[in-house]
């Protein structure tokens, strides 16, 4: 059986949700996102979970999230912090920001070695997209580091109705594979339009199909060599800008373009759900609960 690791990005601070959303409790028997993305992951193959998340959490999550998998699935975590820097670079005085997504994957780099999947903490991405994701890993080989793949969701099913949302706007090939990857961060549904107003002198409206990503990956184990010669090129230009963050988007857009990998887009029936704000909550609450009414999951998941 192959050695394959479930990622769990959960190092966010929920400054829009006004909390942790990762320890949040949404399920009828007090199940989190991070207990169905787990329960969904485990019936799909994945025998390996590794947490990235930060100090300041580590007690509640340990509490919360990582001792009800013991025993059950083998299970790790590392720390996300701002000093976790390359050498000869220093924290910023005015940094409070993490330092990206990609970041955050970099922290795992000694706990993986195989193909590995990565995934957001506060998202709900369905039963089927971890099937897709282990399915396709399972036929690549490690000779192949090139390989890489994403699921790929419809924006119009992405969005919240309580605010813009950040979403890697994707442009694919006739062969599914990704051409091209934008971050574009307020992303807003407005009367009946889907806007981009990044930039405010100019909203783009986008088509309810667009692809998205959603931060679901599929990576070899040489994505770590690549972030850590790209996060040392993205330091050298903002590092005395407080805001700007090492995201996945930027990291794969930047490799594609290089030719240092091949990104197959996965398609996916799935349904996403995603709490960005407090009033979110009471949405995916409901769905969950629809869920278990309708037998696809039990009432408690563990």
């Amino acid at each position: 059986m192959k050695n394959r690791t479930l990622l769990v990005l959960a190092a966010g601070m929920g400054s829009r949700y006004g909390g942790l959303k990762q320890i949040d409790k949404l399920g009828q028997g007090g199940e989190t996102i991070i207990d169905y993305s787990i329960y969904d992951a485990v019936n799909a193959g994945f025998n390996k979970i590794v947490f990235v998340i930060r100090k300041s959490i580590e007690a509640d999550f340990k509490e919360v999230i990582i001792d009800k998998f013991k025993g059950k699935i083998a299970v790790d975590y590392v720390l996300q912090e701002l000093e976790n820097l390359p050498a000869g670079f220093d924290v910023p005085k005015e940094r409070e920001k993490p330092w990206g997504t990609s970041h955050a994957i970099l922290m795992a780099k000694d706990k993986i070695d195989d193909f590995f999947a990565v995934i957001n903490g506060d998202d709900f991405y369905g039963k089927n997209a971890f099937v897709v994701m282990n399915n396709y890993l399972n036929t690549l080989s490690l000779d192949d580091t090139k390989a890489c793949s994403m699921v790929a969701y419809r924006l119009g099913n992405t969005l919240s109705e309580n605010g813009t949302v950040s979403r890697g706007v994707c442009s694919v090939n006739k062969d599914n594979f990704l051409e091209k990857i934008v971050e574009c961060k307020k992303i807003k549904c407005s009367d009946g339009h889907i806007i981009n107003c990044e930039n405010e002198s100019l909203d783009i409206e986008l088509s309810q199909n667009t692809p998205v990503s959603m931060n679901f990956f599929g990576f070899h184990p040489i994505i770590f060599e690549h972030i850590e010669r790209l996060f040392v090129h993205f330091l050298q230009e903002n590092m005395h800008n407080p805001k700007p963050e090492f995201y996945i988007p930027l990291l794969v857009d930047d490799l594609i373009k290089e030719g240092k990998i091949c990104m197959k887009v996965l398609q996916t029936d799935a349904q996403w759900y995603g709490i960005t704000y407090q009033e979110d909550r009471a949405f995916v609450v409901e769905k969950f609960k629809e869920m278990v009414e309708s037998g696809i999951y039990p009432s408690r998941l563990l």
